[in-house]
């Protein structure tokens, strides 16, 4: 009854993990939870009294799929002022249900059949099901956490091959929090002009960075900007994850190509909601600072926790709000330690192999949650594996 390409695609192991958490909690048990990849802060009182005023003047109908023109002007003109990439409004901007959805979209105008798309591994769970789902052939690229986990130039040319047509790029990257500098990116950028591969870049976690990091668009790097798909949205920066409004920024043929998919399923983001994303664009942004001062004490304080566990090291992140300790002191089968974490400890991880290969070995915590919640977590986990027996041979 179902299609061969829903059957290869796998169910998300983050989702797989909340639902055990949740699971346990309905039972009574007061389980920690590391695995979510959303701020826990509210959205701030700006954005949510744009959507009211938008309500309360009836603002409730229909919109162009692309989105309403004024969002779009907004998105044109932050693009410009921050990441110094001109769009036209009309014509290179489109706004979407959430980034995942301008990602989903972006593939399926991109990629088909026949076509290979590169991915950097470690990876977001998403990325290879929506390549499959465009019948195209994911093709990993790894980083290393001897490397900080960035991506490589030289890795990437070690796997193009004529099929080669897609490299999606996500700095900062989730799950490893790694950033890539000017200087990484305009290696990338030469490889990809080299070769003629066109880049999706997911910038969702521009914004939290750390460390004087600089968030830099690949767009915005000299011949790059006509082979870039810039995608991005609100709910990482403005905790806006239940909104759903993102947007992407491309040349004029994949853009429009992209807003004919969006007619034909989404038909537009909700009304109401792209209005209150306008003021999130064009508003303040202490809220924003406030939340990343907070995400940066915590990343300071699990990291330094983590390395504090024999055998275990972390790189300290550079952006979003992840940390990617390696375990693989204690197992090697990620999978299995994180679900004795969940069942000994009532602490929720992401195990490592849910992000590709690469991962093995790791876990993914989120910091995305309180000081309290975070220090409790970390002193079960410590006396978890005390019980848990060592093994260097990943039996």
């Amino acid at each position: 009854m179902l299609t061969e390409r829903i059957r290869r695609v796998k169910p998300s192991a983050t989702l797989e993990i909340t639902a055990k958490a949740k699971a346990l909690r309905a039972q009574g048990r007061r389980v920690i939870g590391f695995g979510a990849g959303e701020p826990d802060f509210s959205t701030p009182e700006h954005i949510k009294e744009a959507l009211i005023r938008a309500l309360e003047e009836d603002f409730i109908y229909y919109t162009p799929a692309a989105g309403i023109p004024e969002l779009r002007q907004a998105v044109a003109e932050k693009l410009a002022r921050e990441n110094r990439v001109s769009y036209d409004p009309e014509r290179e901007v489109v706004i979407t249900p959430g980034a995942k959805m301008a990602l989903y979209a972006a593939i399926q105008v991109l990629a088909e059949r026949g076509d290979e798309v590169l991915i950097p591994s470690p990876w977001w769970v998403s990325y290879p099901a929506m390549v499959e789902l465009a019948e195209a052939r994911a093709v990993f690229v790894p980083t290393y956490e001897e490397d900080g986990f960035r991506l490589l130039s030289d890795a990437i040319a070690e796997r193009i091959t004529r099929r080669t047509k897609l490299l999606i790029l996500n700095s900062p990257c989730n799950p490893t929090g790694a950033v890539l500098g000017r200087s990484d990116l305009k290696a990338i950028a030469e490889v990809c002009q080299d070769h003629d591969i066109f880049v999706i870049s997911d910038e969702i976690y521009e914004y939290i960075i750390y460390d004087g990091e600089e968030h830099v668009s690949i767009a915005s790097l000299d011949g790059m900007k006509e082979r870039v798909v810039t995608v991005n949205g609100l709910s990482k920066a403005y905790s806006m994850t239940g909104w759903r409004v993102g947007y992407a920024c491309g040349n004029a043929e994949v853009i429009k190509a992209m807003t004919r998919l969006l007619a034909h399923s989404v038909s537009n983001v909700t009304s109401f909601v792209q209005k209150a994303a306008v003021a999130a664009l064009q508003g303040p942004k202490q809220e924003v600072e406030r939340m990343v001062r907070a995400f940066d004490e915590r990343r300071r304080y699990i990291v330094r926790e983590l390395r504090s566990i024999p055998g275990v090291s972390c790189v300290l992140p550079k952006g979003a709000f992840y940390a990617f300790p390696n375990f693989s002191a204690y197992d090697r089968d990620s999978f299995r330690l994180a679900n004795y974490l969940l069942e000994s400890a009532e602490v929720a991880v992401v195990p490592g192999a849910a992000f590709g290969e690469e991962g093995e070995g790791y876990l993914r915590f989120s910091f995305a949650t309180s000081m309290e919640n975070i220090k409790e977590g970390m002193e079960r986990i410590k006396r978890a594996l005390e019980e848990y027996p060592k093994t260097s041979s990943g039996s």
